[in-house]
Order: C-alpha cells, then sequence, then structure tokens
C-alpha cells in the first residue's frame, strides 16, 4: 500500500536481545510535523517498555460486554480478498475487489465517492467506499483502512496484510453494526483507496484517495462533525507489534492505548514509537483528531511489506480479533468523553 514506511533505528546495542530497525512500509515518510503512508525514513523513537498508562478517560470502565470480533470471521474475508490477487487502481483486481467490499454491505447506507486522480503515470479512477451506520448521538466516529496494492508489483502480490487485513477488518465491523442503532456517535467505515503511490511516495504521490475525501468533508462541513478518524493498517502481522504513531493526536492515540489496557492486550501496543505518513494525515491537516493504529514491523526488518511474501501464512485470526477488539473498545471510550 504505502510506498515505504518510516524505518526504526535499532535500540540500544548494549542489550543482549538485538532488536531490529523497523523500515516502515507502505510509502510512508516521516517529517518533523507528519508522515508518509509509505515508509519513509522517520526518526522513530524507541521505547523499550510499554508506556506508562495515561490516565484513564472519563468512564473507561463499563459493565457491558467485552468486544469480540470473530478472528477467524475476519481471516475468511483476507482469504477472498487475496484470492483476488493484485489490485492496484485501474486493475482488474481493483474492480474485482470493489464489486467485492460492496456485495458484503447489501441494506447498508453506502455512498461511493469516485474521482479521477492526477498521478506521474497519467489518470486513474479511485473510489473511497463509505458505509455509514448511524447512531443516536449527534457527531460521526471514522474508521477506515485502504484496500488498494501497490503500482505496479508482480501479480503475484496479493497484499495480504497491507490492504488484505484492513479491507477484511472493516468488513467484520460492519457485521457487527449492521442492523443497529448505536447508542452513541454515527459510526462511519471508509475503505480507502489510492493509498499507495504510484512511482515513488511524495507528498503529491501518495494518499489519493484520503486527500480527496479530506477536502470533500471540509467543503461540506462534514469533517466538524468527526469527533474520531481511527485508520488501521496492516494489523493482520502474526507478530502483532503496533507501534505509536506519532503524528497521532496525543489524545486519541492515548485513547487507543487505554482500550488495548482495559482488554488486556497492551502487550501488543506502543512498544516502539514512529512517525508514519499514511491515511490519517489529510485529515489531521484539515483539525480532525485522527490515529493510525498499525504494526509497521513486517518480519525481521519489515521485510515482508511491499513484497510477494506479504501471504496469509504470515497473518493469523488473533492478530485481526485484537485489532478488532480494541477499535471497538476505542469507539466506546470515545463515546464516553465529556
Amino acid at each position: 500500500m504505502k510506498p515505504r514506511r518510516i524505518p526504526l533505528p535499532l535500540l540500544a546495542l548494549c542489550l543482549l536481545v538485538p532488536v531490529a530497525a523497523i523500515t516502515l512500509g507502505c510509502n510512508k515518510q516521516q517529517t518533523p510535523s507528519e508522515a508518509s503512508a509509505e515508509v519513509k525514513p522517520a526518526a522513530a523513537t524507541n521505547a523499550m517498555a510499554a508506556p506508562a498508562a495515561s490516565p484513564a478517560p472519563a468512564n473507561s470502565t463499563s459493565t457491558a460486554p467485552k468486544p469480540d470480533i470473530n478472528g477467524t470471521h475476519a481471516m475468511q474475508y483476507v482469504k477472498e480478498i487475496v484470492a483476488i490477487g493484485s489490485r492496484p487502481p485501474g486493475s482488474p483486481g481493483h474492480a474485482k475487489v470493489e464489486q467485492y467490499i460492496l456485495s458484503k454491505l447489501k441494506g447498508v447506507d453506502v455512498e461511493q465517492d469516485k474521482f479521477t486522480a492526477q498521478t506521474p503515470i497519467g489518470k486513474f479512477p479511485i473510489n473511497n467506499i463509505i458505509a455509514k451506520f448511524p447512531g443516536r448521538k449527534d457527531g460521526i466516529i471514522v474508521v477506515a483502512g485502504h484496500y488498494d496494492t501497490n503500482y505496479p508489483l508482480p501479480k503475484a502480490y496479493v497484499g495480504a496484510n497491507d490492504g488484505g487485513s484492513s479491507t477484511a477488518l472493516l468488513l467484520a465491523l460492519a457485521d457487527q453494526f449492521r442492523g443497529k442503532e448505536l447508542d452513541g456517535y454515527s459510526v462511519w467505515l471508509v475503505w480507502t483507496d489510492g493509498e499507495e503511490a504510484f512511482v515513488k511516495w511524495t507528498d503529491s504521490d501518495s494518499l489519493y484517495g484520503t486527500k480527496h475525501l479530506a477536502q470533500k468533508w471540509q467543503q461540506d462541513g462534514t469533517a466538524k462533525k468527526v469527533k474520531a478518524f481511527i485508520l488501521v493498517d496492516m494489523i493482520g502481522d502474526a507478530d502483532l507489534d503496533i507501534q505509536e504513531e506519532t503524528n497521532s493526536t496525543p489524545w486519541l492515540s492515548e485513547l487507543v492505548y487505554q482500550a488495548a489496557t482495559n482488554l488486556g492486550y497492551q502487550s501488543h501496543f506502543y512498544q516502539f514509537k514512529a512517525g508514519i505518513e499514511d491515511d490519517h494525515l489529510p485529515f489531521l491537516r484539515i483539525g480532525v483528531p485522527a490515529v493510525d493504529i498499525i504494526d509497521l514491523d513486517y518480519g525481521y526488518n519489515n521485510v515482508f511489506h511491499h513484497t510477494v511474501q506479504d501471504t496469509l501464512d504470515k497473518l493469523s485470526p488473533q492478530s485481526l480479533a485484537i485489532s478488532g477488539d480494541v477499535v471497538l473498545e476505542a469507539i466506546r471510550l470515545v463515546n464516553a468523553r465529556q
């Protein structure tokens, strides 16, 4: 998806256990203020131990049943997506995955944000797919993840984790919300498109879908209604290690860690810090609180990222379940904020 992600420097060499530098995949690049969806060298800060838990948000405890995403079900979605093959914009695989997503959203209020993107190699059709689940509170929580794969890569590249896992998790979340009126804010699930670069990750060659959508929502007033933008990316890695993404809105990043802690999943979160350029950046730039839930440490030294080795055997249902449960708990915590 994103060109390359920000490489994390090696942890202190004096430690007996070596820690590999994490090369951020998806053309994410980090600068002092922002990072890109591909792995670009970002000055990532190391944290050997999980950060001290931030003060719990108001009403952080609840007697409600804990979230329980079915990881096996989510993994089945990944398998069906991977079976389509490579999915760069403009390709037959891309058209097939669009129809696949839409086929799983029958009966849901769906909006398609279609436009033509000018890229360094020509014009390409881009389509952000938005599924809307109404809530009783006035406001919107967005959960997003991209479904495209890099352009071009070998046909053997299936993007199981990079694009496949996020697409599948959003479908699993849709299954949770379908047919219900939500007690809190409305939840919009957004399958973003054109996240990956067409040539090389730069500010202009990346994040096509979310740049367009952020501008649209800013102009029509939707952006002011968004209470939180939660991005998921590469969250199926069997060795799940979600980085603390430093471009994210601090309070929302802390809330995600609180959600993981509430569910007992904190060991999978925030062992390292990294600035990553990803689909949350266009929304941060227009003032929307946003957080990137991403594991850019995919294989030793991120060796599987953007390669034909990004395959199903590197993923696990448990990682998909953990990521989905944390997203649901984060939604609950956002709703609990006064």
